[in-house]
């Protein structure tokens, strides 16, 4: 293998040595570049020579700036750009002198679609079957990006750019994410000089957890914080900074909004701008937007509005009380889509301020799948009862209206209006198989050499295609060797061939799609699925080989409204047959539909870094854990065993795990020993001892004893302390699944949101105010 990589090396200089920059012999295909042997000198005294031009790898002389904007959880039938009804000025700007795609296509879920954005890959040859969190043990699906898919960051990178990535990333393997590290794919070591945002796959956006490069940070203080405006903040800055210092020097830019991906965060001076605007229903919403798209031109003026799925009620047949909750539901949807606009809006201002915005290439993709439907039928106050199989009902919800998408809830609105922002297609994210769930609003603007503004573009394109088309416009060849590993080939296709031309043939013609079970293959306007699961549909589907198939033309079918297999039941037998010659080429099978069951790493096969362990020492300092590399105490018995030294006065928290939507914390409060268990934000188990503690060492030990009897039982808990004092209770309920998305698992303080009520909030407020020796949690 040694000697065949010297041959591809040595082969590689002599084919690819090109003149870049008055330097010569710079071949781009091997990364990084290695500049030539230095001169020997033979002179003595170095005033008699002429020092050696500095090797400088700086990027081709006409690359532009580049930024990627990608939203999350956003179809296309949503913003005013596209036919919509939420107003987006900036994307509405941002077409006016570029282009629009229609035919644009995500995978229908966030990690593999970032995935294939960052590298020009499909998401399984990314091992990105599904998300981070459902990762298992075969091949397609390990979420681990492999050395040799190197992403589009580091190839800009290694050719002179500058690179930073603002907001959410969902692209490290679960398991990969402790102080541990490693780190390797994390986004610093994934092309990015800087990062500022979040790791998982959402966040609180009032409480968010942030990394700076691979640090842990507090939020800034800051008037009415949110972070999608700290994002901001930190990227118009860097862009600043970085052209101030090094104005010759292209930046890359990865703006990626944790928006509008649940919980639907924002505040009443932007959601309240859509009171009302929602109470003729999501059925009259899909129509109006229908009618304005095809107005706009975005979508072909035969277009049919495909039905909805059978399980989405009529907004007529409703309640009273259905129709307020679920109308302000979209409300605030409608409210977080404007801000995120807006703060986009603030990035590309400050671009132009700078006086790069011409010469800055601009992809936004409005967004990584289409809208939601996760919330289910009524919507949810906390998007963790999806994750815990706990059913929100709508007589529960009502009161919490008035206080939607504020920070005490953690909100997702009903499937209904998912499938109203997906118009004119019928399903939603998770929907690999529908464009309802990967048919998303696309826009290119870079004025230097986009002229058609307000164009619109047909050509089936894909994420795994913007890779390619930023390398070609950047004059940068594709890399065959990044950091000593050969390169998979990119599996995309630029589409800048249809920058000035927008009749050109279509050159993207196969592209197979699968997610959860749900599949389908494109092929020259082709397009053969199957429907396997809704995204509300958590178990109980069929078996994956007795699926029907479906055939449609999108040529003369935009919205797949008309099934042709009976009429051409060979064309999709031989789509059917291609689909699984595709599916073994790019590692889809086996194909895996279970969703919830694969969070736990037992069952999905993946590497846990907690493997078999039954016990976990820790000790004060150690905070930040999320979920996935912490101790699993859900549906069993587990102590706590505590040693700390108290003061005449002492509070704050021991252990903790969660926060207000879920979790528990071992606390003191005013020198009382206790214990919450906050059972998804709707019910809190307290327990206590019967005296104070006295100052000085002194250890206390929790015990809980799990009922058993299936998942999300409850269970018998005891607080004993070494002076004598103990205290006994019942909990009732335990979250069987999960605890939170961002939440973490914290010794001497509650970093974020607090589980426990009056003990303050933040990691100040919450700190341990005497000395933590050692905790050990063990699971019985």
């Amino acid at each position: 293998m040694k000697l065949n990589v010297k041959l591809l090396f040595s082969s590689l200089i002599f084919c690819g040595a090109l003149q870049v920059n008055g330097q010569e012999n710079i071949n781009r295909e091997i990364l990084p570049i290695v500049p030539q042997e230095p001169k020997a000198y033979t002179e003595l005294d170095a005033r008699n020579t002429t020092p050696p031009e500095r090797f400088e790898v700086k990027a081709p002389k006409e690359a532009p700036n580049v930024v990627i904007v990608l939203i999350d959880d956003l179809g296309m039938g949503a913003t005013t750009a596209f036919g919509g009804p939420i107003k987006t000025p900036t994307m509405e700007r941002l077409a006016e002198k570029g282009l629009r795609y229609n035919n644009f296509n995500t995978t229908s879920l966030c990690s593999p679609t970032r995935m294939s954005i960052k590298t020009g890959r499909n998401h399984h040859t990314c091992n990105t079957g599904s998300i981070m969190e459902t990762s298992t043990a075969y091949p397609g699906n390990t979420g681990a990006l492999p050395p040799s898919v190197a992403p589009l960051a580091e190839t800009l990178r290694l050719n002179g750019y500058s690179t930073a990535a603002f907001g959410k990333w969902h692209e490290t393997a679960a398991w990969e994410t402790s102080v541990s590290g490693p780190f390797d794919r994390w986004p610093t070591r994934q092309g990015f000089d800087k990062f500022y945002g979040f790791i998982g796959g959402e966040t609180d956006q009032w409480a968010p957890l942030i990394f700076d490069g691979v640090k842990k940070v507090n939020p800034p203080k800051m008037d009415n914080y949110h972070f999608t405006t700290d994002m901001t903040n930190q990227a118009i800055n860097w862009v600043k900074a970085q052209q101030s210092m090094t104005p010759d020097k292209p930046f890359f830019v990865y703006f990626s909004t944790g928006a509008v991906h649940a919980p639907h965060h924002v505040s009443k001076e932007w959601s309240d701008k859509y009171k009302g605007k929602y109470d003729k229903g999501w059925d009259e919403v899909r129509k109006e937007s229908v009618k304005n798209m095809k107005a706009g031109g975005i979508i072909p003026s035969k277009t049919k509005l495909a039905p909805k799925p059978d399980d989405i009620k009529d907004w007529k047949k409703l309640t009273d009380n259905e129709r307020k909750l679920f109308a302000r539901q979209a409300e605030v949807f409608s409210g977080f889509v404007e801000m995120t606009d807006y703060e986009i809006g603030r990035l590309v201002d400050a671009i132009e301020e700078i006086g790069e915005l011409d010469n800055t290439m601009i992809v936004f993709v409005a967004g990584d799948n289409a809208t939601s439907a996760e919330g289910g039928m009524v919507g949810m106050y906390n998007e963790m009862t999806y994750f815990n199989f706990v059913e929100e009902k709508v007589e529960d919800l009502l009161p919490l209206m008035d206080d939607w998408g504020l920070p005490n809830t953690f909100p997702h609105m009903a499937a209904g209006w998912a499938v109203a922002f997906d118009a004119p297609f019928t399903w939603t994210k998770q929907i690999a198989s529908d464009f309802g769930g990967t048919r998303t609003g696309m826009i290119v603007h870079y004025p230097e050499k986009v002229t058609d503004g307000k164009g619109i573009r047909e050509q089936f394109t894909h994420a795994i295609d913007i890779a390619p088309t930023i390398l070609e416009v950047a004059g940068l060849p594709e890399p065959k060797v990044v950091n000593g590993v050969p390169q998979t080939p990119i599996e995309g296709t630029s589409f800048a061939y249809t920058f000035d031309n927008k009749d050109a043939a279509e050159r993207h013609t196969i592209q197979y799609f699968e997610l959860f079970g749900n599949r389908a293959l494109y092929l020259n306007g082709w397009y053969a699925r199957t429907l396997h699961r809704a995204p509300w549909e958590m178990k109980g589907f069929p078996k994956l080989e007795e699926d029907v198939w479906e055939l449609y033309d999108v040529r003369n079918d935009f919205s797949l409204t008309k099934n042709l297999a009976k009429k051409y039941p060979k064309k999709l037998k031989e789509m059917q047959d291609l689909f699984m010659a595709e599916a073994e080429k790019y590692h889809v099978l086996p194909i895996d539909d279970r969703v919830v069951e694969r969070t736990n790493p037992a069952i999905a096969g993946r590497p846990d870094i907690m493997g078999g362990r039954t016990s976990l020492k820790l000790y004060e300092g150690m905070e930040g854990m999320m979920e996935n590399t912490f101790i699993n105490i859900k549906n069993r018995s587990f102590s706590i065993d505590a040693e700390i030294e108290v003061k005449e006065n002492t509070n704050g928290v021991i252990l903790t795990q969660g926060g207000r939507f879920g979790g528990w914390c071992l606390y003191v409060k005013d020198n009382v020993p206790m214990f919450t268990y906050n059972f998804l934000g709707l019910e809190r188990y307290v327990i206590s001892t019967d005296q104070k503690l006295k100052p000085g060492k002194v250890s206390i030990k929790f015990d809980f004893k799990y009922d058993g009897g299936g998942n999300g039982k409850g269970g018998d808990a005891t607080i004993s302390v070494s002076d004598g004092s103990e205290g006994s209770g019942r909990i009732e309920k335990t979250q069987p699944n999960m605890f939170s998305a961002d939440e973490t698992a914290d010794v001497g303080l509650d970093n974020q949101t607090p589980v426990a009520e009056g003990i303050g909030y933040g990691p100040v407020e919450t700190t341990f105010t005497g000395k933590i020796d050692k905790v050990i949690i063990e699971i019985k």
